[in-house]
């Protein structure tokens, strides 16, 4: 990819992991970019990811991605304080969750028809496997050795100073808006004057809705409340999914970080709930005991955005002439960014990045939809509802 932009100018909208991925791959690629981020880089949903990375995927484009992001991973790892953690990640079922348990074999099976290195274990060689983890209960267990777990805050940071030594221009605590032909940025501090770029990459996140909007491009996309908490105490063991209470954990350098807490509703990107909810730390706290013995000590709580689209995959690629998109993680976002992030430099650049797939063109903008738990495993009724 190395000199494709050849000094072509693109402005990335978006400090987050994608958007940084983005800048640093279109600089490398010999485009002058310049980064705007409303606050400071990893301010907003990447700084407040669980940081489980895998490529535990049942498509074959998903395998893809979550394989080439944890190539990356490895590869920064060391550099700048950030850390890729090798960790295997369990995926399990309850007794009597036929259904589910049904769906976590399946999955599995085609997560190694694409090569990704998963077992299907029973419970009790779940428990021969991990000590740390109660297993009585549990139907059936996938567990995939290729993953690991990281601080996402670390990883925006590292790739920005990255970004900046490839010739990027960060600026923080600005806000923009975006518009089309041509392609521009107008910085809001200095209306209403437009800066020309040929190319705008908009991963905004839960912004990126309003930005478009204001650029006359609708896409379907929901921004939605998730939480995590972390505790104190040790933890031992592997990175698990609890799918039938819709928990997973990690080790943290803390302690613990656990979570998913969805939040099934569309929130403000503005004004949100930042705050962990009561009823969310008490559920989690009770699934840890039940499934780890663990009994947590809390040192803190939150809530994040994620953003969710009509169909679970994301919105990457063109929108308009010279304007992008990279948005709709459905809680995936930061573990595959590196490969995303790429993608989309990729795309810009004229490269073929092989994301037809999820091309935004796919819908018209004013979809109706649900918002679903990303991580959840889909049975047969989920996928004929």
């Amino acid at each position: 990819m190395s000199g494709a932009g050849s000094g072509m100018r693109v402005a990335v909208v978006g400090g987050g992991a994608v958007g940084v991925t983005a800048a640093h791959d279109l600089a490398v690629g010999g485009a002058d970019v310049t980064l705007f981020e409303r606050g400071e880089v990893a301010s907003g949903a990447s700084g407040r990811a669980a940081g489980v990375l895998y490529d535990a995927y049942a498509e074959d484009v998903d395998a893809e991605l979550g394989a080439r992001a944890l190539d990356r991973f490895r590869e920064f790892s060391g550099s700048d304080g950030f850390e890729f953690v090798e960790c295997p990640y369990v995926m399990l079922a309850r007794d009597g969750d036929d259904d589910l348990a049904e769906a976590v074999e399946g999955a599995a099976e085609r997560m190694r028809v694409h090569g990704r290195p998963v077992e299907t274990l029973t419970g009790a060689e779940l428990g021969e496997r991990f000590t740390s983890l109660a297993v009585d209960d549990v139907a059936v267990a996938a567990v995939a050795s290729n993953a690991g777990w990281t601080d996402p805050a670390s990883y925006v940071e590292m790739l920005a100073e990255k970004a900046r030594e490839a010739g990027v221009e960060i600026q923080t605590n600005t806000e923009v808006s975006v518009s089309t032909t041509p392609p521009g940025v107008a910085v809001a501090d200095e209306a209403p004057v437009t800066r020309r770029f040929e190319a705008v990459v908009v991963a905004a996140g839960a912004h990126t809705k309003r930005l478009l909007a204001g650029a006359g491009i609708p896409i379907p996309l929901k921004p939605y409340r998730v939480q995590a908490l972390v505790s104190s105490r040790p933890f031992d063991g592997p990175m698990w999914y609890d799918a039938s209470a819709g928990v997973y954990a990690r080790p943290h350098p803390a302690g613990l970080l656990a979570g998913d807490g969805t939040v099934p509703a569309e929130a403000d990107p503005d004004e949100w709930d930042r705050d962990a909810d009561d009823w969310f730390v008490s559920d989690v706290s009770d699934t840890l005991r039940a499934r780890a013995g663990y009994d947590p000590e809390l040192d803190r709580a939150w809530a994040g955005l994620c953003t969710a689209t009509p169909d679970g995959d994301p919105l990457l690629g063109e929108v308009a002439d010279g304007v992008y998109v990279a948005v709709g993680w459905q809680g995936h976002g930061f573990m595959r960014a590196p490969a995303t992030g790429e993608a989309i430099a990729k795309q810009v650049l004229g490269v073929e990045a092989g994301i037809e797939q999820f091309d935004p063109a796919r819908f018209d903008g004013d979809e109706e939809f649900q918002i679903s738990e990303g991580m959840a495993v889909d049975t047969d009724a989920d996928r004929e509802a």
